[in-house]
């Protein structure tokens, strides 16, 4: 075996297990936090909470939980000033490490009420709505 194959596996297995790493972490976090919500739950006490649509807006306009507000996960940290502390914020993603993710960074910034849709957004069956361009 020659140096360079060695590299490669040794890179190939760094990055396996920062995945893996990465992956628990959240998962540890999400477990603290204790805001994962399943579809029933968030609809039941949605109008009373901030809905936070964090994909980006593209996606957003082609289809969104009716009544979210879009901010994306890449904007949060511009747009934190948009969202009211003492109100309950519900977030929600196509992938749920996301929302996890913003979620600490909320709890991080003084919000205390935080949760998050447990699924992915695209297996959400309540009502939704499409941004239509003039």
């Amino acid at each position: 075996m020659d140096v360079l194959n060695v590299v490669l596996y040794v890179i190939v297995i760094a990055f396996f297990v920062y995945m893996v790493g990465s992956w628990a972490y959240y998962k540890i976090q999400a477990k603290k936090l204790k805001g994962a919500i399943d579809q029933d739950e968030f609809e039941a006490n949605m109008r009373r909470a901030q809905i936070i649509d964090l994909r980006e807006k593209n996606n957003f306009d082609s289809k969104h939980i009716l009544g979210a507000r879009n901010l994306p996960y890449t904007q949060l940290k511009y747009n934190e000033g948009e969202l009211r502390p003492d109100l309950p914020v519900f977030l929600y993603e196509e992938r749920p490490s996301v929302s996890i993710r913003a979620a600490l960074k909320l709890k991080k910034w003084g919000f205390e009420d935080v949760k998050w849709l447990d699924e992915r957004f695209s297996e959400w069956k309540g009502k939704t709505k499409k941004t239509t361009k003039l």
